[in-house]
């Protein structure tokens, strides 16, 4: 029943479908996902300065980026779930450090807390 709903109101609009009117791109990232790869070869560079004389390979860099971007999904879902439980319509910093806490494990989820607070309140304050 849902499917004939969907189908007459996708009729009665009279608009093309979303993938037939869209060109699809050729990149390597999807569409609406970042590409982190500068990121993390600058931050590879200040933790292993010296003895890295070769870069990370591309698929390494993909496969990395599809993990920042993967984490970064879970954590927007599960902040917005919380949003959604305590009935308000404004993602608060809180919503997100307990999705962090919910998702991470241990000291990891400590960490992420204290290095994203610690950022909000250099961008806050500059």
């Amino acid at each position: 029943m849902a499917r004939s709903i969907t189908k007459k109101n996708k009729c009665s609009r009279r608009h093309q479908s979303p993938t037939s009117s869209r060109k699809k791109s050729h990149s390597s990232t999807n569409f609406g996902h970042r590409n982190y790869s500068l990121y993390i070869n600058r931050i590879l560079k200040k933790v292993v300065p010296r003895k890295m004389t070769n870069r990370v390979s591309s698929c390494t860099l993909d496969t990395i980026n599809t993990l920042i971007n993967n984490i970064f999904e879970h954590i927007s879902v599960e902040a917005c779930n919380l949003m959604c439980f305590r009935n308000c319509c404004t993602l608060t910093p809180e919503d997100i450090q307990k999705a962090v806490y919910l998702l991470l494990p241990g000291k990891l989820a400590k960490h992420a807390v204290a290095f994203g607070s610690e950022a909000v309140h250099r961008y806050v304050h500059s």
